[in-house]
């Protein structure tokens, strides 16, 4: 079960937020699951709950935390709302991609047919022209057999590589995929390289405030270079990305130097990582400026 909601979208209509039923089973996954983890992020990214309001029209998300009581509090995605035809009709637009559960089907069959079996193997650049059977291993050119789905925190370790790559098409992911108002997320970037993303005004005024509200806590520094900053034994281990973020800002620290760092950083799954990396993407890609 925890796999199912680590790598699939869940939705539940109709329920209460106080149903037990949801509390008890979102507190099975998070007895298995650090709430602080990647893995806890991914369950909330993927976990909606759509909750009857009669005669609302309402199709906005909003974001509410639970408190499991002896876990700790965890924030969800829901929709309070009448207006279940739309809901009914985005759910059947939706064209999902490859999911990993399907990555382990594939991985699955091959081990059948190396041991032996009735399996259909076609090798072939046309995936149109095959045919629907029980079991069929399409191997083609990686132009037209890929493996595309990435969570957004995925997309942010990778940010680099999409952006080198101009992957266009896994950055069309983006549309389908719950991003909350308090979550860091580059977008500048990845709409330049995908300028057909219908969400990427809204998460671009979302950065801003993300971005807005880590310079409030920016720490001066005179620093004109991140290793001096790291180097620096008057600033807290805990302080070093508030400096770094000030260096920044103000221009005393050149993008280059910035970027070398995030490049190398090795922990990209980080919030701290995250509020850098938009930073960078505003300060690189943006032409808009901030007061």
């Amino acid at each position: 079960m925890l796999s199912i909601f680590i790598h699939n979208p869940i939705v539940f209509i109709g329920y209460s937020i106080g149903d037990e039923n949801i509390k008890s089973l979102l507190k099975t996954i998070f007895t298995y699951v650090e709430s602080n983890s990647s893995d806890a992020q991914r369950v909330r990214e993927n976990f909606l709950l759509i909750e009857h309001d009669k005669n609302s029209q309402s199709q906005e998300i909003q974001e509410h935390d639970i408190d499991l009581e002896k876990h700790s509090t965890i924030r969800i995605n829901k929709i309070k709302t009448d207006n279940y035809l739309t809901i009914y009709k985005a759910l059947a637009n939706i064209d999902l991609p490859v999911s990993a559960m399907d990555v382990r089907k594939v991985q699955k069959i091959v081990r059948e047919i190396s041991a032996g079996g009735e399996i259909s193997v076609n090798i072939t650049e046309d995936l149109d022209s095959l045919e629907n059977k029980d079991k069929v291993l399409a191997i083609g050119s990686i132009k037209t057999v890929q493996y595309t789905y990435q969570t957004t925190s995925e997309m942010m370790v990778n940010y680099f590589d999409i952006i080198e790559e101009s992957n266009d098409k896994l950055l069309s992911l983006i549309d389908k995929q719950i991003i909350s108002s308090a979550q860091f997320f580059p977008i500048y970037a990845f709409s330049m390289v995908n300028p057909n993303l219908t969400k990427s005004d809204v998460l671009k005024q979302q950065q801003i405030k993300r971005i807005e509200k880590a310079k409030k806590t920016a720490l001066k520094n005179h620093h004109t270079s991140i290793n001096a900053i790291l180097e620096d034994s008057s600033i807290s281990a805990s302080s070093k990305n508030r400096a770094i973020i000030w260096g920044v800002w103000n221009n005393n620290i050149e993008l280059n130097d910035f970027e070398k760092y995030l490049v190398k950083n090795e922990k990209k799954d980080a919030t701290p990582y995250r509020s850098l990396l938009c930073l960078y993407d505003y300060k690189k890609y943006s032409t808009e400026s901030l007061m």
